[in-house]
């Protein structure tokens, strides 16, 4: 008998007993649905995760500031000192529990630091509004990590830093308020930026939007190039020099080859010189452990599922085996081998976690989409760009090859009985 045959064969023998043969692909069916499904979740909330960590900064990147002081929780308030504290040395502008902004001699202290290839000044950009056209002004921020951060983009492209032109990167929800009639629309149009200055004049700066993106949920505000970020920097300090300057912190970039251990060992030797070093893991790691999990206990109760569908397949076609006896005997009389009576049966399981597979991934597919459909523009839809079900092919290929090959594990015993009777007595079974 021909390859070919024992699956046709297989296939008719696998709707002998309807009944028998249903019942267990439904069982399969449920661990098939519930496996795509949770597969789908944590594949949807891992590309919204990636996408956020790409808004925060790259991989690459530290972002510092000043280290804050390590004051005993029980010693009180700290004392006043004006050299360090307040907007004396710009600490205004750094994170709660700094006592200082970093200078530019912080900048190259951070800069010559091995290990670090490259640092850029975060500035604390206030801008007012803006408008296209010279239509309607609306309240306006600036992402003041745009040099390393990366854009969810809905049409257009990412800033150029190395360009002279002053470039913008808008979020969607101003495409219609600002006239646009589409995102791509928007695209190579010019807006006016309003900032005041340090002596209370309103000034305008013209930005190209090269870009429009998705809001991000970590990293709010609009993406500037360093060209524009450089010139309203300029246009608000009203070229006025008020002395050392202060940022709010810097971003510093290392080389993306360095082994855990060594950027480890590069945060601890900026430590060491006062400074706070984190990367993106380091803000969203604990996230992306906590999602991994969840998903991992769903994906167990599904396989789960699936354990206690094999008992059924095992049942079922031991069963069929019983039910069969003086036909595998007449195929054994006739010349058919053990191995292929093994392989008839063997088939018999695949065919049956085959369809239950399939149907459970396919239902999981259609049923998913709607929902994620549904949520995105409910509950969910104060979170642009999270697809809270994401099926990807390889993974629900995966699925129902996996779903086949525990069918075929479960059959191994069934099948094995079958390929070892004797055809003399299984001739004489009644």
């Amino acid at each position: 008998m021909r390859v070919t045959d024992l699956v046709a064969t297989a296939i008719s023998n696998t709707f002998r007993s309807k009944v028998r043969t249903t019942l267990t692909v439904l069982a399969i069916f449920v661990g098939a649905f519930t496996l795509t499904i949770t597969t789908a979740v944590g594949a949807g909330v891992s590309q919204y995760v990636d996408t956020q960590v790409g808004s925060l900064g790259a991989a690459d990147v530290f972002i510092v500031t000043p280290k804050a002081d390590d004051a005993p929780a029980d010693s009180g308030p700290v004392e006043y000192d004006p050299a360090t504290s307040g907007a004396a040395a710009g600490g205004n502008f750094g994170p709660p529990g700094a006592t200082s902004a970093l200078s530019d001699a912080d900048l190259t202290t951070i800069s010559d630091t091995d290990g670090i290839q490259s640092v850029d000044p975060i500035r604390a950009l206030a801008p007012d509004y803006v408008a296209a056209d010279d239509g309607t002004k609306y309240e306006f921020t600036i992402n003041a990590a745009s040099g390393v951060t990366t854009a969810d983009l809905t049409a257009g492209a990412q800033l150029d830093h190395g360009s002279s032109e002053s470039q913008i990167i808008l979020p969607d929800s101003y495409v219609t308020p600002l006239g646009f009639a589409s995102d791509a629309a928007a695209v190579g149009s010019t807006v006016q930026i309003g900032i005041t200055d340090v002596l209370g004049a309103q000034q305008t700066v013209d930005a190209t939007v090269v870009g429009v993106s998705l809001e991000s949920i970590l990293a709010s505000g609009a993406g500037a190039n360093a060209a524009l970020t450089t010139e309203l920097a300029a246009v608000q300090s009203a070229g006025i020099d008020t002395g050392a300057a202060r940022y709010a912190g810097a971003t510093a970039r290392f080389d993306d080859s360095l082994s855990p251990d060594a950027v480890l060992a590069l945060q601890a030797t900026l430590a060491d010189d006062g400074y706070t070093a984190n990367t993106v893991a380091d803000q969203l790691g604990t996230v992306q452990t906590v999602i991994t999990g969840i998903v991992g206990v769903l994906n167990a109760f599904a396989v789960i599922a699936l354990i206690a569908a094999a008992f059924g397949i095992i049942n079922t076609l031991l069963m069929s085996v019983q039910e069969r006896t003086r036909e595998i005997g007449l195929m054994k009389a006739m010349g058919m081998g053990g191995g292929k009576v093994y392989m008839l049966f063997s088939l018999e399981a695949i065919v049956i976690g085959f369809l239950g597979s399939a149907l459970g991934a396919g239902v999981a597919i259609g049923a998913g989409s709607i929902l994620s459909n549904v949520l995105s523009t409910g509950l969910l839809a104060d979170l642009p760009g999270l697809n809270i079900l994401l099926f990807e092919p390889l993974s629900v290929a995966l699925i129902i090859l996996l779903v086949m090959a525990i069918a075929f594990l479960s059959g191994t015993l069934p099948a094995q009985r079958a390929a070892k009777a004797n055809p003399i007595e299984s001739l004489r079974y009644e």
